[in-house]
């Protein structure tokens, strides 16, 4: 039976404090597109996310208008065209394919112009990875990935070397807009097969014909909660919380299940997330300086991360059986108000934010650093950040943003959902050596489950 105050408690969430389900993405096999006549392996990819996908925003908009929660993003993922493409090694096709379906479709991004390489890369592998830089600068909603490490395997170190690479082309290449190429391209360890959200999402391998998954969002649902919580201790807290991420995760539940079921796909997992926006009041980091805080960046920073990501996942799990994705808590320095108002100022550091990725979902995001940011410098990041994530068996990414031109200070601006940065310092120690080295960084012992 339907409660009133629950109802108009919904509601509420919706108008003032931003709850959305941030994306309903079809994740979606190209398995069977594959052929080695590169204009027949385009032909089939089209018609089949035309076939599959070609409803999905009448379906999310129908979605919206019944249920009153906002869907912002309808995206699809793919399975990595590094793998669709290799007999053809018509991957720049390819993307291109993508990006005309998903336009024609109107849908937000399509993910999946990615490999995984985090053991090793076949010479189609290496051939697929220089592409990224054409394929990402010529299309406008394809987004790429690659996973260079993994608990099981350890750090590839040449595929690390080579994404830094990729990292200063495709800012070169789209140097004209902001640098805005990069912000399309991520960089994993521990990638997971059923991420709705980009630029990261591809459909993993284990993934069967068409699935939805959802992610959610609503920082500023936790932080309104939060905000009648004074004088109450942290244990307290994180139980706020927990309740509060059980109402967000069902809210996602139901507009999955729905989508799936008018799509004629299977349901697949919600994801979590706190998924922030540059909007006043959808901030992760207003949530840690609601808990006391003075500001994001200071000491305390990372322990009150840890809380709420920990406590997101408890209520999630809760509120669906079927929780996945990256789910906890995202922390785009571009994307986040708070974190924005924190680097300008300086209290939120390269650093600092690399400690947080030791506790939260995925890693160092829309983080803009200056132009002249070495490649070596880049992929130095990537592997630490990859050391996070394959010593802790979590997953962990890094996208970067070196914007040509500009300087510590200058401000960089993206328009839309990716929002603006200003450029972060980074190190001026020489890592090119070490970087040049290449070759494999060992699993750690815990990798040994057999």
């Amino acid at each position: 039976m339907l409660d009133t105050g629950d109802i108009l408690e919904t509601i509420k969430m919706v108008d003032d404090q931003n709850l959305d389900v941030r994306t309903i993405t079809l994740s979606l096999s190209l398995l069977d597109c594959a052929s080695d006549n590169g204009k027949t392996a385009e032909k089939k990819v089209y018609e089949k996310i035309m076939r599959r996908a070609g409803k999905l925003v009448e379906v999310g908009e129908k979605l919206s208008g019944e249920l009153g929660i906002p869907i912002v993003n309808k995206r699809i993922s793919v399975t990595p065209i590094s793998i669709v493409g290799s007999p053809s090694g018509n991957y720049v096709g390819l993307a291109k394919v993508l990006d005309r379906a998903a336009k024609e479709i109107g849908v937000n991004f399509i993910g999946g112009y990615g490999a995984l390489v985090h053991k090793a890369m076949t010479n189609a592998e290496r051939d697929f990875i220089a592409t990224i830089p054409e394929a990402i600068s010529e299309t406008d909603m394809v987004c790429s990935s690659v996973n260079v490490a993994s608990t099981r395997s350890g750090i590839n170190m040449d595929a690390v070397a080579m994404t830094g690479g990729i990292v200063k082309e495709l800012a070169e290449r789209t140097k004209d807009r902001g640098a805005i190429g990069c912000a399309k391209f991520v960089v994993f360890a521990n990638a997971v097969e059923d991420n709705p959200f980009m630029a990261g999402a591809f459909t993993g391998l284990g993934e069967g014909e068409a699935t939805i998954n959802v992610g959610v969002s609503g920082p500023g649902v936790v932080a309104a909660a939060l905000k009648k919580c004074k004088g109450k201790d942290l244990t307290e807290i994180a139980d706020v919380i927990k309740r509060t991420a059980f109402k967000i995760t069902r809210a996602g539940q139901l507009v999955g299940s729905k989508a799936a079921e008018l799509l004629g796909a299977k349901f697949g997992i919600v994801d979590l997330s706190l998924a922030p926006t540059p909007a006043i009041g959808d901030s992760v980091a207003e949530i840690l300086e609601v808990m006391g805080l003075s500001s994001v960046g200071g000491h305390g920073t990372t322990a009150a991360l840890a809380l709420l990501n920990d406590a997101v996942k408890k209520g999630g799990v809760m509120a669906s059986g079927m929780v996945g994705g990256l789910s906890g808590a995202f922390i785009p320095v571009s994307e986040d108000a708070g974190m924005i108002r924190a680097a300008r100022s300086g209290k939120l550091t390269l650093s600092k934010l690399e400690a947080m990725t030791a506790v939260c979902s995925v890693g160092l995001d829309m983080i803009a650093v200056p132009g002249d940011t070495s490649a070596e410098t880049i992929s130095a990041i990537i592997a630490d950040e990859c050391a996070i994530g394959v010593v802790n068996n979590k997953t962990t990414a890094v996208r970067l943003i070196p914007v040509p031109g500009g300087k510590v200070g200058d401000e960089v601006n993206f328009g839309g959902l990716l929002g603006s940065a200003p450029i972060m310092p980074v190190s001026d120690v020489d890592s090119s050596e070490f970087i040049r080295r290449g070759g494999i960084i060992p699993a750690p012992l815990h990798s040994l489950k057999n």
